[in-house]
């Protein structure tokens, strides 16, 4: 299995400075999830399976959607990266869940948690993820209300949607760092806390279509898990949030009806190249 490199401390100090060394680790990171082609775990919502296996596709991961707790362990064992996502969950998801996270973490596998509706309403599954951010997740990925709420902030959502903006929690999420590489925070920017740099790096683009779209978020934490099986925690979920904010600004571009921008944005992922990652990779490095 691939073991990514971790940026040195001279990269580091440089990322504070220079945003290009970021964008060509990108570059590095997408050019190696084409030629690798990482088998990723998913254990996603029924809303999300297909729309997330179509991404991963798209963007050259190799997705698999096993969610029963009789071959979680044993796929589980041999994927590249594991994406957990508890939209829509069953009770044999939930099991799934335990044992395919006890697997990778047993095994220093990467993976990804999004909490989808985490909160006082959906108490069954936020005990749940209460439960597996024990086992020390390597990106927790939500939008703002989830994050805050899993950070120990009182914040109400609308459903599974935010009611905050990404802008104005993502220093609340500072404590999920004990116990992940990566808290990222979608939004009108996405915003991604990383233990290795102690820096948030901002990623602006994308187009105000993409949460009209259903599962785009939850593709968007497949996409991480893909991205972290090639790339260390934090080039990865930054090679993540850069392809989807390239590929929803450039959808956008081509197609203003959210049927057309929807098949538009999946050919953008598709399309994606070194040369639009440089043209439009738009990041900012911020200190904590």
């Amino acid at each position: 299995m691939n073991h990514p490199e971790t940026l040195s401390l001279n990269d580091a100090d440089q990322l504070n400075n220079q945003t290009d060394v970021i964008l060509q680790k990108v570059v590095d990171a997408w050019t190696e999830l084409q030629t690798q082609q990482p088998l990723v775990h998913c254990i996603t919502n029924s809303v999300a399976a297909n729309y997330a296996a179509n991404v991963l596709l798209a963007a050259g991961a190799s997705p698999a959607m096993i969610d029963n707790p009789f071959e979680a362990e044993s796929f589980a064992s041999i994927a590249a990266a594991l994406s957990i996502n508890l939209g829509t969950p069953t009770s044999e998801q939930m099991q799934a869940m335990q044992i395919s996270a006890q697997t990778v973490s047993a095994k220093n596998t990467p993976w990804v948690l999004d909490p989808v509706g985490y909160g006082a309403f959906l108490k069954w599954r936020s005990e749940m993820v209460d439960q597996l951010i024990l086992l020390n997740p390597t990106v927790i990925r939500g939008n703002a209300s989830e994050i805050s709420t899993l950070a120990g902030n009182q914040v109400e959502s609308k459903g599974v949607d935010s009611t905050v903006s990404s802008n104005e929690v993502y220093l609340q999420a500072l404590p999920l760092l004990a116990h992940s590489e990566c808290v990222a925070i979608s939004g009108e920017s996405d915003f991604i806390l990383s233990k290795e740099l102690n820096a948030v790096i901002q990623v602006n683009g994308g187009s105000f279509l993409q949460p009209k779209v259903t599962a785009t978020g939850c593709a968007l934490g497949a996409l991480i898990a893909a991205y972290c099986a090639v790339a260390n925690p934090t080039i990865a979920t930054i090679s993540a949030h850069i392809h989807f904010a390239i590929a929803g600004k450039l959808a956008f571009e081509k197609a203003q009806t959210l049927g057309s921008f929807n098949v538009a944005f999946l050919d953008e992922i598709y399309t994606l190249s070194a040369d639009k990652i440089w043209e439009y990779g738009d990041i900012e490095v911020l200190g904590l």
